[in-house]
C-alpha cells in the first residue's frame, strides 16, 4: 500500500481524472493469475520471514481443497477453498489482508486448523484473487461479505456446526466489523491479527507515514470511493462494531508493526463489549508477522482461546 499512495500526492489535486486515478490505486482489484497466490510479502521488514512464508505456503498447497463461489448481496462472485479435515467438525472462517492472498495470509491458521482436527474455509475478499469485484472497499462492504459466507456454510454444514471466525490486518478489521451485523449463535468467537480502528484511520496513518498532505490526500480519496466505487469510506469503523460485539474476541498485534500501529488493536480492545476478550502482543513481530516470529505463542493462544469457546 505505501509504494502506491507514494504516487498519490502527485495526482490528489488533478481534478476528475486525478480523483479517478487516486480510486484505482487505492481500492482496485489486485491480479487474478493463481501465481499471485505465492507472492511473497517485499520490504525489509519482511526479509526474514521470506523462508518461512514459503515453506508454509507451500505446505498448504499440497493439501486437497473444494473450490467454492457463491453470490454476495450485491451480485458479485466471492471465491473460497473449503479445506475438509474432520467429520462434523467447527470451521475456521478465514479472511486475508489488503492485497492479500488466502494461502499467504493464512497458512499458519489452515496448517493448525489441520494439526488440531478443524476444517477451515479460506475466502478470496472481493477484488482478489478469484472473487469478482472492481473495489476493495476496506471492510466497508467485506463485512457483508462475511455475512454471507455465514450463512452458506450454515445452508451447507447447519446452523449446529460451531464457527470461528479468523483474520489478519484488513481480514482482521473485516471479521469484527461484521460483529454487529447480527451473528447467528453458532458463530462462536473472532480472531483478529493486526486489525486498524477504520478504514479512514489506516488511510489516513498511512498517508502520514509517507508524508503526503493528509488532508488533500484524504479528500481525493474518499471523494474517488464516493464516486466510482459507490461507497463512503466513512460509513462504518471497527470501533463502532466493537461497541455491540459480546462474542469472544482474541486479538494479536506484532509489537514491531509500524505500517498498521499496534494502538489501533488495542483501540479495538478497549472498545470491545464483550466480556470475554484477550489482547496478545508479539514483541519483534511487524505486520501480520507474529506467527512467523513466535508460533508457538501463537498456536498456544489460538488453542487455549479456541478450546474455551468451543466447549460443549
Amino acid at each position: 500500500m505505501k509504494k502506491m499512495l507514494r504516487n498519490i500526492g502527485a495526482v490528489a489535486a488533478v481534478g476528475g481524472v486525478g480523483v479517478y486515478t487516486v480510486y484505482k490505486m487505492v481500492f482496485g482489484r489486485t491480479k487474478k493469475n493463481d501465481d499471485f497466490e505465492s507472492e511473497i510479502l517485499k520490504g525489509k521488514q519482511y526479509e526474514p520471514y521470506q523462508e518461512a512464508i514459503s515453506s508454509g505456503i507451500e505446505k498448504a498447497r499440497k493439501l486437497s481443497f473444494q473450490r467454492i463461489f457463491i453470490e454476495a448481496r450485491d451480485g458479485i462472485t466471492l471465491a473460497g477453498k473449503y479445506y475438509h479435515f474432520k467429520d462434523k467438525a467447527p470451521l475456521i472462517l478465514f479472511f486475508h489482508g489488503y492485497h492479500g492472498t488466502a494461502l499467504r495470509d493464512g497458512n499458519g491458521i489452515l496448517l493448525y486448523a489441520k494439526k488440531a482436527g478443524y476444517n477451515a474455509l479460506l475466502v478470496d475478499q472481493r477484488g482478489h484473487g478469484k472473487s469478482s469485484g472492481k473495489a476493495i472497499t476496506f471492510g466497508i462492504k467485506e463485512r457483508y461479505d462475511c455475512m454471507d459466507w455465514i450463512r452458506y456454510a450454515n445452508r451447507r454444514f447447519g446452523d449446529e456446526t460451531p464457527i470461528v471466525l479468523a483474520g489478519i490486518s484488513m481480514g482482521a478489521s473485516t471479521v469484527l466489523m461484521a460483529a454487529d451485523l447480527g451473528l447467528p449463535v453458532n458463530v462462536k468467537g473472532i480472531m483478529a491479527d493486526c486489525p486498524y480502528s477504520a478504514p479512514k484511520e489506516i488511510l489516513r496513518e498511512v498517508m502520514k507515514q509517507l508524508k503526503l498532505p493528509v488532508n488533500v490526500t484524504y479528500t481525493a480519496v474518499r471523494l474517488g470511493a464516493k464516486i466510482f466505487g459507490r461507497f463512503d469510506i466513512e460509513e462504518h469503523s471497527v470501533l463502532e462494531s466493537m461497541e455491540n460485539c459480546y462474542i469472544p474476541v482474541l486479538f494479536i498485534h506484532g509489537g514491531e508493526d509500524y505500517f498498521v500501529p499496534c494502538k489501533m488493536s488495542e483501540e479495538c480492545y478497549e472498545a470491545c463489549a464483550s466480556l470475554d476478550k484477550k489482547r496478545i502482543v508479539v514483541p519483534g513481530a511487524a505486520h501480520g508477522m507474529s506467527f512467523c516470529v513466535d508460533g508457538a505463542l501463537y498456536e498456544k493462544e489460538m488453542e487455549e482461546f479456541l478450546n474455551r469457546i468451543l466447549e460443549e
